[in-house]
């Protein structure tokens, strides 16, 4: 067992349990440049680990009532097939290195925009002021779907986004209706089958590291849940800005290393 990798497990479990970001925009490009894994195999690899890693969590939540599970069921709608359409297309042609370029790539781009995300001024408006428990209305569960199908498309691709893009568009769409501890715990639930499809599909094609991620987790999940536990007596917006600028300079490392 690598202790630099349970290291680095814990820091981003830690990191995932407070906030629900951080699997993918951390651990993929960690992989990428600490570990020198490679990009399809990383990209497998943390989708396995960001999907054991929340679902460690979820359940806390779920007891605690904080999910809202008509956002995740509309959510889903659009992910989970988008997800399996990706993997097809992804399964369809072999790793090669323009392909490998491309990923890695995407994930430079993918980290960026999460770190935009973090760091971009939240609204205070929404359109759905219903209460958690009421049905979504029509125009606010496509625009979920429609949500759902690019976040499906982006995590399969780069296993990046699930969490941070995810939030924001929870953010834009529900900010009345999600409290920040709600919204963390939404965004957490549909990541979870999320991961878990599009880490099935990369399994398929042999893209998973699995000594790789069994010292991730044994790392990342004691860590998760402890950042689960503390995150309601943290500062939520500076947390989220400190990771959003370490975001921004990891991308830049990452888009830098393909020239």
């Amino acid at each position: 067992m690598d202790p630099l990798r349970v290291l680095a497990g814990a820091l981003t479990g830690f990191v995932v349990g407070m906030t629900g970001v951080g699997g993918g925009a951390l651990m993929t490009p960690l992989l990428l440049l600490v570990f020198g894994t490679a990009p399809m195999t990383a990209v497998g690899t943390d989708l396995w680990f960001a999907a054991l890693t929340k679902a460690a969590v979820s359940w806390r939540q779920h007891r605690a009532c904080l999910i809202d599970w008509p956002v995740v069921q509309a959510l889903w709608t659009g992910s989970l097939p988008a997800s399996l359409v990706t993997v097809w297309a992804m399964a369809a042609r072999a790793p090669d290195p323009a392909t490998v370029a491309m990923i890695r790539g995407a994930v430079g781009v993918a980290v960026m925009l999460t770190a935009a995300s973090l760091l971009w001024p939240r609204r205070h408006t929404s359109l759905d002021t219903e209460p958690s428990t009421a049905v979504l209305s029509g125009k606010t569960r496509a625009l979920t779907i429609v949500a759902g199908a690019g976040l499906g498309v982006m995590v399969t691709l780069t296993s990046v986004g699930a969490g941070a893009l995810g939030a924001v568009v929870l953010s834009r769409l529900y900010a009345t209706r999600l409290s920040p501890l709600r919204l963390v715990a939404t965004d957490i639930a549909h990541a979870i089958p999320l991961a878990l499809c599009a880490g099935v599909g990369h399994l398929a094609f042999s893209a998973v590291d699995l000594w790789l991620l069994r010292d991730l987790l044994v790392g990342s999940v004691p860590a998760a849940l402890l950042g689960a536990a503390l995150a309601s007596h943290v500062p939520q917006p500076l947390l989220r800005r400190l990771l959003g600028g370490m975001l921004f300079v990891v991308s830049a490392l990452l888009l830098q290393s393909l020239r």
